[in-house]
């Protein structure tokens, strides 16, 4: 297992719509335990493959308390969204030194294959709706910047830009 580097928030991999999993076999599970050890590393909540430029509809997501219970997703589908939103301040490795309050639906039932490729309908609170749905987006080709107006989406823009120099 290692850790894995980050593309850069300029690569066609972050905006393009990753490919499904047709099968969760070895060659995929290593790919979840090297993002694990990445998302460890970071430190974050969550990671999906095209952040480190897999264009795979895999994610993982960990946001217990202890760390340790990363939930491994192939393929995840939100199936249902509670109507009650959630703030958190949300933030990107592809796009160090900024970060945005975003509001997302607090509770969200979603579906995946688990490691073993077995198909899971599971429901998410708090701070694990909130990862899996910014783990979503990057498998669907957005960034959290993308739910931002535009004005406040520039400004962070051109403040990571400033930053990266």
């Amino acid at each position: 297992m290692s850790v894995l580097p980050f593309v850069a928030y300029s690569d066609p991999c972050l905006r393009s719509k990753a490919q499904p999993v047709a099968v969760v076999a070895d060659a995929v599970r290593a790919i979840w335990d090297d993002m694990i050890d990445t998302m460890e590393a970071m430190p974050g909540v969550g990671l999906a493959a095209p952040q480190v430029g897999i264009s795979r509809r895999l994610a993982v997501v960990d946001a217990s308390d202890g760390r340790g219970q990363a939930v491994a997703m192939a393929n995840p589908v939100l199936l249902s969204v509670s109507a009650g939103l959630r703030a958190h301040e949300e933030a990107s490795p592809n796009l160090p030194g900024v970060s945005a309050r975003v509001r997302r639906p607090a509770e969200v039932r979603v579906g995946f294959l688990d490691r073993a490729g077995r198909p899971v309908d599971r429901l998410f609170t708090g701070l694990w709706a909130t990862s899996v749905q910014h783990q979503i987006d990057h498998l669907d080709g957005l960034l959290y910047i993308d739910r931002l107006s535009r004005t406040k989406r520039d400004m962070l823009l051109r403040k990571a830009r400033k930053m990266a120099r």
